[in-house]
């Protein structure tokens, strides 16, 4: 599987996330960090992920994912929506339950402020960061947890290795 990448730009507000490849945690703190600044943009509105060059993603990501949607609603904004073409890892977002958190479709919506015109920011890709194994954990640990929050049989799966992460971190 080719290595992953996440590469953002916003137009008018609209924040386009589009993951490529192998998704995995070592772009969690960057991925993280750009959540947090994309949330206190003055223009923010809403946010597009588009998986359709996604091979895989993995749970950490999944669970950043969901935190977007989550504090996303928290904050009154419409659930993102999730352009995913390839059948494999839109049965995963529906596995997880993400089509209750999400509108999740197989081809790019039409909305102008998406489609139409240049974007306001160059596309930039995030860059792994992973020096801080402490940090890594703590956001590997609050992934997991929103997942766990998301329905039972997440909780389920993921209960064993919260407490795993739990446990190693008070040591």
């Amino acid at each position: 599987m080719s290595s992953g990448e996440i590469k953002v730009a916003e137009h008018r507000g609209v924040f386009v996330i589009k993951m490529e490849g192998d998704v995995r945690l070592t772009l969690c703190l960057s991925f993280d960090d750009f959540i947090e600044r994309m949330f206190s943009s003055p223009d923010f509105c809403s946010v597009v992920f588009d998986l359709s060059d996604a091979m895989a993603i993995d749970s950490t990501t999944l669970g950043l994912m969901a935190k977007i949607s989550i504090k996303g609603r928290q904050l009154h904004y419409k659930d993102p929506t999730v352009v995913s073409s390839n059948p494999s890892i839109t049965r995963l977002l529906a596995s997880m339950g993400f089509e209750d958190i999400f509108t999740i479709v197989d081809d790019h919506p039409a909305e102008p402020a998406v489609t139409a015109g240049p974007l306001a920011s160059p596309v930039v890709a995030l860059p792994e960061e992973v020096e801080d194994e402490d940090k890594v954990q703590e956001r590997v640990l609050e992934a997991h947890r929103l997942l766990m929050e998301m329905n039972a049989e997440n909780h389920d799966t993921f209960r064993e290795l919260v407490s795993t992460l739990e446990n190693a971190t008070r040591h």
